[in-house]
């Protein structure tokens, strides 16, 4: 059995239909339980993206999610659009709309919990999945485990997917640009960031995120602007495929919903566990701030920027969708693999020669805020793995992911994205069985946090008053900060 073939075995375990089905279930009963926080709290998620500043110890709000977006946003929403399109035809892209629209609700949950449980090492503020578990269930041997599963994942496996995007990104754009520049340069630039600390990689994504994710919706609608007419074509394609309502793909909707959800997940993180460790790393004077920001993100990654791509490629028709037997339901592109050169493609069709390097260059950007995201990640796990001795720990992990980046240029496309649908969906499985034993503690914060808001009253938090055990940073945040 080849490396390849493993992998694939691997996978038809971790992401089974049990998978899919625990996931959308989760994303519906946490709906539930919060009202519906996604619809009637828009106005709080916006807002609070501005509330609480950088201090010593953390980033403000605004980092905090753009340190998130960041990690959401990545290959997953260029050529992991184009995977879903391509194994469960344009139906994927509706199935990968209703995992953000219930994923907010995860979102929300695992956030609030980071910060109800985080911790303050060598002066900065980590948390996430480990520290909940921890804390809040009491299960040491539980929260060792998301946490090696997470460097793992966010160190090894998740990496090369990114950086091997870049370089046939950059090689399909730029052809003297081989792999190996790719690495070197990627590699180079990752290593003064990350080196810089969890500020740094604060700054950056603050920078970064707002600029790349505009500019590539900014594209999408000069296509959409471009060959209008088809829009409600293409709209009536993507609903009636999804519903099986379509001659073509309607024998494919099982594909639809398990390739939209998987490729949903793996765009937007809601429930993966990743997104709460950014969150963690804020500021803020409530702990539901930082969830409804999070929950925030899942849109701005689905629901603006995948639909981007998807709508780039579906309107102009540049995709392939594999049928059952082994052959097309669709073949528009013959011979072209599904990944960023769709996208490319889309563009080129109807603004010649500008797909290539603008979609390389998007792509490089989405690609590279995750990367940092990634060490962020792993740095908040070995720091909860080895707590005393993580300064030294850390240094290594950024010396390995490095490795790994490098590595992931040189590697097939098809190797790295199973080795890291492998890590999302262990991470997945892990994570969303904890916050539905948590569910008690998110649920109690946002019932708090809009019972202060109804008051008037300045946000502070109280776990004591709430009968949440453990959370014992909380008692050296300065109680109200200003009226929020």
């Amino acid at each position: 059995m080849s490396l390849q073939q493993l992998v694939d075995l691997i996978n038809s375990y971790v992401w089974s239909t049990p998978l899919v089905l625990l996931c959308l279930g989760t994303g519906v009963y946490f709906s539930v339980r919060t009202r519906f926080l996604q619809v009637r709290l828009i106005r709080d998620m916006v807002g609070q993206l501005w509330k609480g500043r950088a201090s010593q110890s953390g980033v403000s709000s605004f980092q905090g999610f753009a340190m998130a977006l960041g990690g959401r946003i990545g290959i997953g929403n260029i050529a992991g659009v184009a995977t879903a399109i391509s194994m469960g035809g344009p139906g994927a892209l509706f199935w990968m709309w209703m995992i953000a629209f219930l994923g907010a609700g995860s979102a929300y949950i695992e956030s609030a919990l980071a910060q109800v449980w985080k911790e303050k090492i060598g002066g900065v503020y980590r948390g996430g999945p480990s520290y909940y578990i921890d804390k809040g269930l009491g299960q040491r041997w539980y929260s060792l485990l998301f946490a090696l599963v997470t460097v793992v994942s966010c160190g090894v496996l998740l990496p090369g997917i990114q950086a091997n995007s870049i370089a046939a990104a950059f090689q399909n754009a730029f052809p003297p640009v081989v792999p190996l520049y790719s690495g070197i340069f990627v590699t180079a630039l990752l290593g003064l960031i990350i080196f810089g600390g969890v500020k740094r990689i604060g700054r950056a994504a603050e920078l970064m995120v707002p600029f790349m994710a505009l500019a590539y919706i900014a594209m999408a609608l000069v296509i959409i602007a471009i060959d209008y007419k088809r829009v409600p074509e293409m709209f009536a394609l993507i609903v009636s495929s999804a519903l099986g309502k379509n001659a073509v793909f309607g024998g494919i909707v099982g594909s639809a919903i398990a390739w939209g959800v998987k490729r949903g997940i793996y765009s937007n993180e809601a429930g993966q566990g990743t997104g709460p460790q950014a969150a963690a790393a804020a500021e803020v004077a409530h702990p539901a701030q930082q969830g409804l920001v999070q929950a925030f993100s899942v849109y701005v990654d689905t629901l603006f920027v995948c639909s981007a791509t998807g709508f780039m490629i579906l309107i102009t028709g540049t995709y392939n969708t594999a049928g059952r037997d082994g052959g097309f339901l669709a073949q528009h592109i013959p011979g072209v693999e599904a990944g960023p050169v769709w996208t490319q493609t889309a563009v080129d069709s109807l603004i010649p020669g500008i797909g290539a390097p603008f979609v390389a260059v998007a792509l490089f950007f989405f690609a590279f805020t995750t990367l940092m995201a990634y060490a962020f990640y792993t740095e908040s796990n070995v720091a909860y793995l080895f707590k005393k001795k993580s300064g030294l720990m850390i240094a290594l992990s950024r010396v390995f992911l490095l490795v790994m980046t490098f590595y992931g240029t040189m590697r097939t496309a098809g190797l790295a994205w199973g080795l890291g649908d492998i890590g999302v969906g262990l991470m997945a499985w892990l994570n969303i069985i904890a916050i539905l034993l948590l569910s008690r503690v998110g649920i109690a914060t946002l019932k708090d946090y809009e019972a202060q808001r109804k008051s008037g009253k300045p946000l502070h938090f109280d776990p004591e008053k709430l009968g949440i055990r453990n959370a014992d940073i909380w008692k050296e945040i300065s109680a109200p900060q200003g009226k929020h």
